[in-house]
């Protein structure tokens, strides 16, 4: 997948996100269900004088959970200290983070999901009793010293819900799904983020934008950035309809915002394979692509579409499939017509 299109955070984006990132809860689009709740929980903990419950949000990369995580901080008045599972390698990283905890501060990791276990367990009693029990010395010296931390809230985020144990899972009280946004949100962030960035950009050129960002603010911004590019060498400047249509179809991004790999992959279960039902390993060798990559970048957006179905057997690809890439549906299994008859 082309990097503009990558929905994970890219190495050379924090300092650009951070620029984008919207401060207080009422700045944040979409998400309107899940903004309301979080409203509730933040105002109902303050006057309570108490830490928010421990919060895990879950949802495909890019939608703005570490965003939501920096706007629960800032609307608790709190500090917020971030890290991710991956980087948390031993026990004492987790502790040297907790203890350094003030009340009320907001703990984020990402990627919760990879956790060491090792790690993971002392999350339990940190997140339950806000206490560590830490094992000291070993064989018959050994002894437990309990150090009692102060009343945080952990905010973990994670792309792979599925893969947090259920220990993990059950001891946050706030367990929330971020969803695909709609183009007429996406308008609303590619504005704004164009307002920020003192880009010039007529409205149907940014509807353009949004209609193409495969439901994802991160990768909205990111071709907003590229749609600037050609607006800069290749017109005055202004991002106008036609302009934002030329470049992004250079981009090979359609009005869907599929891209090539997306479309391969259709046409690997269509062309190759008579529509399905076919293996996820089948695919990925066939377009000598990653297994995980296909299920966890391509597949999400795929399926929001309903181009693609998951059944026992394999994957298989919808009539509607069929008809954006302008395929004859030619086999009558699971539903499916001959549109040619």
């Amino acid at each position: 997948m082309p990097d503009y299109l990558e929905p994970r955070k890219q190495d050379n984006e924090r300092e650009f996100e951070e620029t984008l990132r919207p401060a207080r809860l009422c700045d944040f689009v979409g998400q309107a269900a899940l903004k309301t709740k979080l409203g509730v929980y933040i105002q109902a903990a303050s006057q309570r004088g108490e830490a928010l419950d421990h919060t895990l949000l879950y949802g495909p990369p890019g939608l703005g959970k570490t965003t939501l995580a920096h706007i629960i901080a800032n609307e608790m008045g709190s500090d917020i200290r971030v890290s991710a599972g991956p980087v948390l390698e031993r026990a004492g990283d987790l502790v040297g983070l907790l203890t350094g905890l003030k009340a009320g501060d907001v703990l984020f990791i990402d990627e919760i999901h990879r956790l060491p276990r090792a790690v993971e367990e002392y999350l339990y009693s940190a997140m339950e009793d806000f206490a560590l029990d830490i094992i000291i010395d070993k064989g018959p010296a050994a002894r437990t010293v309990r150090l009692t931390l102060p009343k945080f809230t952990l905010v973990g985020a994670t792309t792979r819900a599925g893969l947090i144990t259920a220990p993990l899972r059950s001891r946050f009280g706030v367990v929330e799904r971020m969803d695909y946004y709609p183009p007429e949100e996406l308008h609303i962030i590619v504005e704004r983020s164009a307002r920020i960035l003192g880009i010039q950009a007529v409205v149907d050129g940014v509807g353009e934008i949004a209609r193409r960002s495969r439901g994802t603010p991160r990768i909205a911004n990111r071709l907003l950035r590229r749609v600037r590019d050609f607006a800069e060498v290749d017109g005055d400047g202004t991002i106008t309809n036609e302009l934002a249509i030329n470049s992004l179809n250079i981009l090979m991004i359609d009005n869907l915002g599929l891209d090539e790999m997306d479309r391969r992959i259709l046409l690997t279960i269509i062309d190759k394979y008579d529509g399905g039902p076919v293996g996820l390993g089948t695919i990925a060798a066939v377009l000598g692509e990653d297994e995980g990559t296909i299920e966890s970048i391509y597949e999400p957006y795929l399926l929001q579409l309903g181009f693609i179905d998951r059944t026992p057997r394999g994957r298989r690809a919808t009539s509607g499939a069929y008809r954006h890439l302008k395929r004859s549906v030619s086999k009558e299994d699971g539903g499916l017509f001959n549109e040619n008859r």
